[in-house]
């Protein structure tokens, strides 16, 4: 739960309310500008993160290496962060270089991390365990976000004697979001253990063996109905939450006339809402199951969706942006929870490996939508209204979940697998 609420602030801070802003409004040279090359290095280190999870997740579960390969993935991205600091206005290449490499091992740090998840607690148990770190997630975006906006942002003159002009004081965001991260990431990496499965082969036959377990993963993929059919729903689903989190703020400035402050405050509203969703849903999780909370969840995004298009004030929108944070916790945390009920306790990282892949490959299908269908049209309400198509489609696909049937399967494959003899 630490690790969730050390990682958050990268989100919150660096993608989505203070550096992204700041990248597109002063260091590249136009707004226009900046919005594409922001777009594309989001697009790209989404891609990479898409194609390189199966791989490395396959790898975690070869060589019992999930601990080992979290500590990079949080080296490199805690690094790239911090270094942040340092582009200044004009220096594109290398804001958007490291911005790359730190969004591209905070992606691939949640296939190992998210692969512990069965060994905190039984199947029974998962609901509430992810349910706590998706809450303890967002209580730590939020609370960097109090401590950037407090420390660095709203003082003027800024706090030790840091230059505006530069904008040294909104460059410093970086260094408390690669500090709180290492700080609060240290106890997974002390006290949190490990069963290791397996040795790694010499390198040589690396790549050709994660080739084959990968060929061996979709073929499991397609045994594991259930988990397949998950996996496919939420390559949908997601692509809804991820236009959320990516057009939220532009849909309250364009639509709503929220300014900076009001939409900071916007998001901190969010986090607070998403933290207590997912908190409360935990407990409904391991009560009903994954599935039925999913499915509460689109139902009432949908709904949400279109109280934000058809709202005709601001207080309107607050309610359904509310409403929009209860549900989206809840329904992340959930999400994984079910994937790894339905997963055997050997393929965790692996089939997590895929959990990423669905969640990046398509990601940029919704902002496309969005940004096409509101050029059309001439107006953001109508391209926000494009949300609720991918709601409908995931949850659609996740009815054919069985979810019963899932965790039988699963349980079944453990068996076996305690049984068999290990391999030469």
């Amino acid at each position: 739960m630490l690790y969730d609420f050390a990682n958050q602030g990268f989100t919150t801070l660096v993608v989505t309310f203070i550096y992204a802003p700041f990248f597109i409004g002063f260091i590249a040279p136009d707004q226009i500008a900046g919005t594409r090359l922001w777009a594309w290095g989001t697009a790209a280190s989404a891609v990479a993160v898409a194609l390189l999870s199966p791989y490395v997740g396959a790898i975690a579960d070869r060589g019992g290496l999930k601990k080992p390969l979290l500590l990079v993935a949080t080296v490199l991205c805690i690094g790239a962060t911090a270094l942040l600091y340092f582009p200044v206005q004009g220096q594109v290449g290398i804001a958007l270089g490291l911005f790359a490499i730190a969004n591209i091992t905070f992606g691939l740090s949640y296939v190992f991390y998210n692969a512990f998840l069965p060994e905190l607690g039984n199947r029974a148990q998962v609901g509430r365990i992810s349910g706590y770190g998706w809450a303890f997630g967002y209580l730590g975006g939020l609370l960097t976000l109090i401590v950037a906006l407090g420390v660095f942002v709203f003082p003027d003159p800024p706090l030790f004697g840091m230059s505006t002009e530069t904008g040294a004081n909104i460059r410093a965001t970086n260094l408390l979001v690669a500090g709180w991260y290492a700080l609060f990431a240290l106890p997974l990496f002390w006290l949190v253990p490990e069963t290791r499965r397996g040795k790694l082969p010499p390198v040589k036959r690396l790549v050709k063996d994660t080739n084959r377990q990968l060929w061996h993963t979709f073929r499991d993929v397609r045994q594991y109905r259930q988990a397949f059919w998950l996996l496919a729903a939420k390559f949908f689903y997601n692509d809804g939450l991820v236009t959320i989190f990516a057009f939220g703020g532009v849909y309250a400035a364009g639509t709503f006339g929220f300014d900076t402050q009001g939409i900071i405050l916007f998001g901190i509203v969010l986090n607070v809402a998403a933290g207590l969703g997912a908190l409360a849903f935990g407990y409904v999780d391991d009560a009903i199951g994954g599935k039925p909370v999913i499915l509460m969840t689109l139902v009432g995004l949908v709904i949400a969706c279109l109280m934000a298009v058809l709202a005709p004030n601001r207080t309107w929108f607050w309610i359904a942006g509310i409403l929009i944070g209860i549900l989206v916790g809840p329904n992340q945390s959930s999400s994984r929870s079910l994937l790894s009920r339905l997963t055997p306790n050997a393929k965790q990282a692996e089939f997590f490996g895929f959990f990423s892949l669905s969640s990046k490959l398509t990601s940029f299908q919704g902002p496309l939508l969005l940004g096409w269908v509101t050029d059309l049209f001439g107006s953001q309400r109508a391209g926000v209204a494009t949300v609720v198509i991918f709601f409908i489609v995931g949850g659609l696909l996740l009815l054919r979940v069985d979810e019963a049937a899932g965790i039988r399967d699963a349980v079944e494959a453990d068996a076996r697998q305690m049984t068999e003899p290990p391999l030469a």
